[in-house]
């Protein structure tokens, strides 16, 4: 780790340290916990066209993972871990219509066997103000929540564009009353295969900054701006990402039943404006009893990239002449789930997906989807099975004044299920 960095761990261990020196008499008074969930979800995928213009189907377990949430010192001090097995479930991807990411391309990216590792000491201060400060492996402090936490079981183009994940990450966080700002600094560089480590070389190399607005229990607004380094060249060769990224999120009851609503907007833009990707995307579901119908629409633009001989996949370290086209996808998803037992123990959700998909070209280059797909349209078939253990309330990627809950118990719900 170069000197810089050294710099930042102690001075993120010292300030944790502080955090977390609480009274004696508070300290003999809370007990320590520990909460343990686990997920899985067995997926049938069909794709029509896929590049070369075929027809696909796969059979994949997709999102397998095991998270646990510690506690001591009345929950002050806590550690976030979530570990992913889909490096080995899914070594090729999931298949899915635009998705890309990490070298990948219509086929979503196995995360890393350690999707977040995060330890994070918090103190209120006094007149409505907390403190946190949160450091390990994860989400940097910037845009919405990761798909794995909302309905859909297929991910949406934009999922580069609206997280910034599985970082070397230090976080600070302050809160006051309906207020939360987050600033973070992180290693630029991306993950290129499962098991790999964030380069600590280039910690700090990059940051984020996020404001969150919460008016009332199950409403939030954020807005985020961040400046990347080179996150597709390990070496720090390649294009700087500037990121905006705005987003609403409701969820409260309605109807009898329980209503989600969420929105966002993104802007990445590469090589001081050479390229520009902006993404809008709307989701809702409604979940009443044992039913849960939902939709989601996205209009995404996405960089083109040299192939390699599997079109699935697109060589790395990547440089600014790798990029040879934009597409805008314009994707419609409609979905709906019927779950057996509950959230906070054992559930099983049954669950079908049916896409719809136009893709178009935009800002020149030499990129002809017509001739690489075969087509503009597309259609996709999703067929799973959610099961989950103890799955209720965590939100991947907050952390410190922004977890939820904050003080007391933890909760582990990634996918808004009653």
């Amino acid at each position: 780790m170069r000197p810089t960095g050294r710099r930042y761990a102690v001075a993120a261990l010292s300030v944790l340290s502080a955090l977390t020196v609480l009274p004696a008499r508070l300290r003999a008074q809370s007990a320590p916990f520990l909460h343990v969930a686990a997920l899985a979800i067995p997926t049938y995928t069909g794709v029509d066209p896929v590049p070369g213009g075929a027809t696909l189907d796969e059979l994949r377990v997709t999102q397998a993972m095991l998270m646990l949430h510690a506690g001591a010192f009345t929950n002050r001090l806590r550690l976030l871990g979530t570990f992913n097995a889909e490096g080995w479930t899914m070594p090729a991807g999931e298949l899915g219509i635009g998705v890309w990411g990490e070298g990948f391309y219509d086929r979503r990216h196995p995360h890393t066997y350690v999707t977040e590792l995060m330890l994070t000491g918090d103190q209120p201060v006094g007149g409505d103000v907390r403190l946190s400060l949160s450091a390990g492996k994860g989400f940097a402090p910037y845009g919405s929540d990761d798909p794995m936490n909302r309905p859909t079981v297929i991910f949406p183009v934009n999922h580069h564009w609206g997280q910034i994940m599985e970082r070397a990450v230090l976080i600070g966080g302050v809160t006051w009353k309906v207020l939360t700002l987050e600033a973070g600094i992180f290693n630029g560089d991306e993950p290129e295969y499962p098991s790999q480590w964030p380069n600590m070389d280039r910690f700090g190399d990059s940051w984020s900054a996020r404001l969150t607005v919460r008016p009332m229990a199950g409403l939030e607004f954020q807005g985020s701006r961040a400046m990347v380094k080179s996150p597709e060249n390990r070496a720090g060769a390649g294009l700087e990402n500037d990121k905006w990224s705005v987003s609403g999120r409701a969820d409260r009851p309605l109807w009898g039943g329980q209503g989600y609503l969420f929105g966002e907007w993104a802007r990445n833009s590469e090589a001081s404006g050479t390229f520009v990707f902006r993404s809008f995307l709307f989701e809702g579901a409604w979940s009443r009893g044992r039913h849960r119908p939902y939709y989601r629409y996205e209009n995404t633009d996405r960089p083109e990239e040299t192939r390699t001989a599997d079109p699935f996949h697109a060589p790395r370290p990547v440089f600014e002449n790798s990029i040879v086209g934009t597409t805008r996808w314009s994707i419609n998803i409609l979905g709906y789930g019927y779950q057996f037992g509950r959230a906070d123990r054992f559930s099983v959700q049954p669950m079908l997906e049916v896409s719809n998909a136009f893709v178009e070209t935009v800002n020149g280059g030499i990129f002809n989807p017509q001739v690489f797909y075969g087509g503009q349209v597309f259609w996709s078939l999703t067929a799973a099975v959610r099961i989950g253990w103890n799955m209720s309330g965590h939100r991947m990627g907050r952390y410190g004044v922004l977890a939820d809950p904050p003080a007391t118990q933890p909760a582990m719900d990634h996918h808004h299920m009653q």
